[in-house]
């Protein structure tokens, strides 16, 4: 039973969307290249400026186009 849970929490992990506008600091750190220094500016960053489109994510400071290429389908921009 526990290896399913497991299993399962590692799909979502894996192939769930994160809204940029949202999320919290675990699950900005799902995303590739993101650590928590980087998901921190992000919070500090929409708190300014909410993400219009999931480009925006480039505008934070410590994100360039590799980041953001290597995460743009594993992104939403939601509301707030």
């Amino acid at each position: 039973m526990k290896k399913v849970i497991l299993f399962l929490v590692l799909f979502v992990a894996l192939f769930a969307k994160v809204d940029i506008n949202n999320a919290s600091i675990k699950e900005l750190i799902t995303l590739r290249g993101i650590g928590i220094t980087k998901a921190k500016s992000i919070i500090e960053y929409r708190k300014k400026h909410k993400f219009k489109k999931v480009e925006d994510i480039i505008n934070v400071k410590g994100i360039g186009k590799k980041t953001f290429e290597k995460n743009k389908n594993k992104i939403i921009v939601g509301d707030e």
